[in-house]
């Protein structure tokens, strides 16, 4: 018998809500980011996406200043 890992899935691109979960800030505050050019997104249409990437950036900016 076999056991199967589950491997979480990650998005190409999050929604609001969903970037707001993954650092574990209220959507409020995600928005507040992206108001002060903090965290980039990019606009489909009328929706607004984050991508991981902008969301690893982020986290590295933030932990270089910290350091500093």
């Amino acid at each position: 018998m076999s056991i199967a890992t589950i491997t979480p899935i990650r998005a190409v691109l999050y929604t609001p809500e969903e970037a707001a979960k993954v650092l574990r800030i209220s959507r409020s505050k995600l928005y507040q980011l992206l108001a002060d050019h903090e965290l980039t997104s990019i606009k489909i249409g009328r929706c607004r996406r984050v991508r991981p990437a902008d969301i690893d950036a982020y986290i590295e900016r933030q932990a270089i200043a910290a350091a500093a």
